[in-house]
């Protein structure tokens, strides 16, 4: 049954009728917008999740710079914290004054790599540096990475390693005042500046 001509007529005059149907149809037209709108996000989303599977899948942690057989323990720029040597922290009870290694921080989380090729002999709690790995390079040389988050250890004792292997991740764990990588070079036992070790490797810290 058609609308009678009057009434199309007094619509066609009325502003406020013109406008009322103009609303009418934008509250549809958006109403049909909403209920079509699933199937194309869906089909949308579910092929970008197929095209970055792949990337997800082969993606690889940065790999920090290196020169020769040795390379920085954390890939890019970094916030330098406490050096080697006298360094107290204010307002940290526990925190040693005399600090054996460097602190360095990305943010917690942040993949840690090892400095150079070598055996893991310690791959977890170890004293006051928390979730650690050591690692000896051979010849009386070890390096050791304090802090690490728990369950964040990708190595494990006896594991072979070269510069750039991920050990783990950034953490706060151990006597530690904030995430932070502590990165600590001994030699025979006994721990030495890894600033001037670093640079005589031509990789020089902060």
């Amino acid at each position: 049954m058609g609308v009678p001509a009057f009434v199309v007529t007094a619509l066609a005059r009325s502003r406020t009728a013109r406008r009322i149907v103009i609303m009418l149809l934008a509250g549809v037209t958006i109403l049909i917008l909403v209920a079509l709108a699933p199937l194309a996000i869906i089909p949308m989303a579910l092929a970008g999740t197929s095209l970055a599977a792949p990337a997800a899948a082969a993606g690889d942690d940065p790999t920090p710079a290196a020169r020769g057989d040795w390379g920085y323990p954390l890939a890019g720029d970094y916030f330098k914290g406490r050096g080697f040597g006298y360094n107290p922290v204010g307002g940290c009870s526990y925190c040693s004054t005399d600090h054996q290694g460097y602190d360095m921080s990305q943010g917690c989380g942040s993949s840690i790599h090892a400095a150079g090729s070598g055996t893991v002999i310690t791959a977890g709690s170890f004293s006051g540096w928390g979730n650690t790995v050591r690692i000896d390079h051979g010849g009386g040389l070890v390096t050791l990475y304090g802090h690490m988050q728990w369950g964040s250890l990708r190595v494990s004792v006896g594991d072979a390693v070269t510069a750039g292997t991920p050990v783990g991740a950034e953490g706060n764990t151990g006597r530690s005042f904030g995430c932070h990588l502590h990165y600590e070079v001994q030699r025979a036992g006994v721990a030495i500046d890894p600033e001037p070790f670093m640079a005589a490797l031509d990789l020089p810290l902060k």
